[in-house]
């Protein structure tokens, strides 16, 4: 994908609704057959950017090029984009089969060509033997799956997703996910997608966009910004994280030592360079990589302490714990569902691979800094 031209293109994108800058000077690609997550959370210009690019809302600056043609300035019903919302905009008066001919219709498709394309997108969303319902009369999955087949039957350039899933319960939205990255892979087809749901984002895309305040945080792999996040936002927005404020005592091509309030871990592998001595940092941990040891296994570790568990629940995949060091500062930890529990007043060592300590510059101090 990476050596095509794009399919979209924006480029210094922006949209302000009086005082308020709903999008900032946003850029961004995405190639021929490429999967491009917008996530962020409520409010952070998302779905305006989408609908700019739907040609819905007007930009005040930048521009929309669409393989290749400037289209910024083009009307909706000339882009040639596929459009799916939240709310799938069903006609409750037309059958399942008169919905999705509806865009074929109005471009003035003939009959001849008109039903075997309405009948093969039926089919290719699983949904062939009940074109002659109604919306009414289908479950939100196959109510989710005709407006998708709706949008996909144009055969569109790029398919626009504002947040289409939101509306399912939670087994069926991740049923929906699958068939949905299945569907575009199927096909080939661009799509660019708008969550708020970090696992969605991962899931189901080649690239996501993390937006906060109208502005691009990150853009990468799900493993890249899940992994290595740019931002301390990223890092916070993406998964559960524990966040260890503290200063670099040593740097060095080994790798680098952290004080923590007096403690002192040694961290390797770190994904920014730059960092020296007495720079402020933050140490960020994700959950599933803390590890709860006896003591005889977290000493071989070069991070670890003694611990207290505080809280404790279990949620079917994974455990979670609040556990609480000896000076009474507490941290997030997830093992693996099938682990025996530990009871709350259990006392256990927590330890973690230099390799899964992500190091980020600190700004000023934040209530989200645990340590």
């Amino acid at each position: 994908m990476s050596g095509a031209a794009p399919a979209l293109r924006v480029r210094r994108l922006r949209k302000a609704f009086g005082p308020v800058v709903a999008v900032d000077d946003v850029s961004l690609d995405a190639a021929p057959g490429e999967f491009v997550a917008l996530l962020g959370p409520s409010g952070c210009g998302k779905s305006t950017l989408l609908r700019m690019v739907a040609g819905l809302v007007e930009p005040d600056g930048g521009e929309i090029v669409l393989a290749g043609e400037d289209i910024t300035r083009v009307a909706v019903h000339r882009r040639n984009l596929g459009l799916v919302f939240q709310s799938y905009a069903l006609f409750p008066h037309m059958t399942v089969f008169e919905n999705v001919a509806f865009g074929l219709r109005r471009r003035g498709v003939g009959p001849p060509e008109l039903g075997p394309r309405v009948e093969r997108m039926l089919e290719l969303v699983r949904l062939g033997p009940l074109g002659a319902r109604y919306p009414r009369e289908l479950s939100g999955g196959q109510q989710q799956r005709v407006a998708l087949a709706r949008a996909l039957v144009t055969e569109p350039r790029v398919l626009l997703l504002d947040e289409p899933l939101s509306n399912l319960d939670a087994l069926l939205r991740d049923e929906m996910r699958v068939e949905l990255k299945r569907l575009q892979e199927r096909l080939g087809i661009t799509m660019i997608f708008v969550t708020h749901d970090q696992a969605e984002a991962l899931v189901l895309s080649d690239r996501v966009v993390v937006m906060e305040a109208g502005r691009v945080e990150q853009i990468g792999r799900p493993e890249e910004v899940y992994r290595r996040p740019a931002t301390a936002f990223v890092a916070r927005f993406l998964g559960r994280a524990n966040f260890l404020a503290g200063t670099v005592a040593e740097s060095g091509p080994t790798g680098i030592v952290v004080a923590l309030d007096g403690d002192r871990f040694q961290v390797v592998a770190v994904p920014r360079s730059g960092l020296g001595a007495g720079q402020r940092v933050h140490a960020v941990i994700r959950q599933e990589a803390i590890r709860l040891e006896a003591a005889e296994g977290a000493a071989q570790r070069p991070n670890n302490f003694a611990a207290t568990v505080v809280f404790h629940a279990f949620a079917g995949q994974a455990h979670h714990y609040v556990i609480q060091l000896a000076d009474g500062r507490e941290l997030e930890v997830a093992t693996p569902g099938a682990a025996a529990p530990l009871a709350r007043g259990a006392h256990t060592h927590v330890a973690w691979s230099p390799d899964d300590v992500i190091l980020l510059p600190a700004g000023p101090a934040t209530s989200g800094d645990a340590w």
